[in-house]
């Protein structure tokens, strides 16, 4: 028999575990949660199968994600797995695939139910574990267990139709209609527990950080030899993987001049223009928690004033905007004050100081200043985004600011003009009586920002 600690090994994308503190623990602190709060049972369904088709190249060449509200509850990172909770007696069943060698031989070790074996059990500390063609069987006596009560949990989403949630939730909830039974949404109770992050998390969180700012500092004295986004976006890449524990946070944005205007850019393969800013969005995941950072700096080392201008005002607004944040209020309740700041400055600072004018590129604001950062580098409800949530001490947010649109003005007796796109962001981490800016030390001012390309 191997060794838990040999298992983690040989598991080590499968099962999502750290080697700083007790993940199964973790784990079964937030299945315990739901049981605790739940007065019926419960499902949540991993993702039901591996990207892409069957053909084992294409399952090599596809990264798998994992169901985050599935990986929360269980750290399984693998297709095909259910877990079902069930309060009256106080248990939790683990469905897994039956173990099969031949695939194992192509696409490397699953977790899988196999007759007299207890690695998946020891592995993922759920002692109950069965092959997935038990889970009808097993939701058709819960469904008799709780007639009485007259309905059962899942996560899925009114906002959010087609998904994976959703599928299931369609076909179970006629599955149980035939016992009478109706299916809720538990995503209210989950996100209750998933948005504070306890201090594991945190830590990891921390983690990220200081590896996306030793990652960018690296970058910095190298961008000005650099021909075309697509250098760049390799070399920040490799930094920031390098430096954790092997992952990206999310496909880093690398956008020369007016490219910067579009918000999701992906194309990251156009040349780069020295006169013009550079728009970065990147970040690191270490264990499932993740830096999500936005930067903007000049190609030439520089800041022309212009550039420098529009900057600072969007540095400005974020400073005004923190002011707001601190536990007893939502992100929806707070969300305007960078816009209606940066609109102000944009008349003080541009039209009237510099006889300038602009064309912004939308209404009013062009995306929201903050989301939560968990799980998922966009936390909270889909749909929603948990927008309404009170901030609570360990909820951790984004804080980006932007300005995209047509620029002109004139500094010192000359004539500037630009399409730019400028995004600076924070990560902050709600406290008792404020927050903790997590991402400080990632350089932002202008100044730094300048040094440090001069190398």
């Amino acid at each position: 028999m191997q060794t838990l600690k040999n298992l983690k090994k040989v598991y080590s994308q499968v099962f999502i575990s750290s080697p700083d503190y007790d993940s199964r623990a973790i784990y079964a602190r937030r299945r315990q949660f739901m049981l605790k709060n739940l007065d019926s049972f419960c499902i949540f369904a991993g993702m039901p199968r591996d990207p892409g088709s069957e053909e084992a190249f294409t399952e090599t060449w596809t990264r798998f994600v994992q169901e985050p509200s599935f990986l929360y509850l269980t750290g399984i990172n693998q297709a095909g797995c259910y877990l079902v909770l069930d309060p009256k007696s106080k248990s939790e069943t683990l469905f897994v695939p039956r173990k099969d060698p031949f695939k194992e031989f192509w696409v490397g070790k699953r977790l899988g139910y196999l007759e007299k074996d207890s690695d998946v059990a020891r592995l993922t500390g759920i002692r109950d574990v069965r092959p997935v063609e038990e889970f009808d069987a097993v939701l058709e006596k819960l469904c008799k267990k709780y007639a009485k009560t007259g309905f059962a949990y899942a996560l899925y989403f009114d906002t959010l139709q087609g998904d994976h949630n959703d599928r299931f939730y369609r076909k179970y909830g006629r599955f149980m209609s035939r016992f009478s039974m109706k299916l809720r949404s538990v995503a209210e109770l989950h996100w209750k527990d998933r948005l504070v992050l306890g201090p594991e998390r945190i830590a990891d969180a921390r983690e990220a950080q200081m590896a996306t700012d030793a990652a960018f500092r690296a970058v910095l004295p190298k961008v000005k030899n650099m021909q075309n986004e697509r250098e760049l976006y390799l070399t920040l890449n490799y930094e920031m993987q390098m430096r954790s524990d092997g992952d990206l946070a999310f496909p880093t944005i690398c956008a020369g001049g007016a490219n910067a205007c579009c918000l999701h850019y992906v194309k990251n393969d156009e040349q780069i223009n020295k006169g013009e800013l550079i728009l970065l969005d990147f970040g690191v995941r270490y264990d499932t928690l993740h830096s999500d950072i936005s930067r903007t700096i000049p190609a030439s080392g520089r800041f022309d004033p212009l550039q420098a201008m529009l900057y600072q005002i969007v540095l400005d607004s974020a400073r005004e905007y923190q002011k707001a944040v601190r536990p007893g209020v939502s992100l929806r309740e707070i969300g305007g004050i960078p816009w209606e700041y940066i609109m102000r400055e944009l008349d003080t600072r541009l039209v009237k100081g510099a006889r300038g004018k602009f064309k912004l590129l939308y209404d009013k604001r062009p995306h929201g200043v903050s989301h939560f950062i968990g799980e998922q580098i966009h936390e909270g409800a889909p749909g929603s985004r948990s927008l309404d949530s009170v901030l609570e001490p360990g909820m951790l947010i984004s804080c980006e600011p932007g300005l995209y649109g047509e620029f002109e003005a004139t500094i010192g007796g000359k004539r500037y003009r630009e399409k730019i796109g400028i995004r600076i962001e924070d990560d902050l981490l709600i406290t008792k009586n404020g927050f903790e800016n997590i991402s400080t030390a990632i350089p932002r001012e202008i100044k730094e920002i300048e040094k440090l390309m001069k190398g």
